[in-house]
């Protein structure tokens, strides 16, 4: 389930980049389909991330700490195209965005049910 789970949430940071440049060149109809398909592979994203919390014996506090991440960067994510759509500024939701990132990488990283890369 590990390679479900990473396999959908690469899926949607490749659509997420590609809807913000399908936005910066204007194409409204092509956002808008990018946008709803999008939000399916959040869905996905917080099924099998679901599936994985729940498949823990003993959830520490470092995997609450994952998941919260996790769903922050998916708020982060549609306030991210919510606002490039409106021509609102986004500065600080793109800081948030690496932050979080890197966060849940390290702890996705470093946590026992992810890969060992730190270990």
């Amino acid at each position: 389930m590990t390679h479900a789970h990473i396999t959908t949430w690469v899926i949607a940071l490749i659509l997420f980049f590609i809807a913000i440049n399908v936005n910066k060149k204007g194409n409204e109809k092509g956002f808008k389909i990018l946008q709803m398909i999008l939000r399916v592979m959040y869905l996905l994203i917080l099924a099998t991330g679901g599936i994985l919390l729940s498949s823990i014996a003993h959830i520490s506090l470092l995997y609450i700490l994952k998941a919260v991440v996790g769903l922050w960067i998916l708020v982060l994510f549609e306030l991210i195209l919510l606002r490039t759509a409106k021509k609102q500024p986004v500065t600080v939701l793109w800081i948030q965005f690496v932050v979080a990132f890197l966060l849940v990488l390290y702890l996705g990283l470093k946590l026992p049910l992810g890969f060992h890369l730190f270990q």
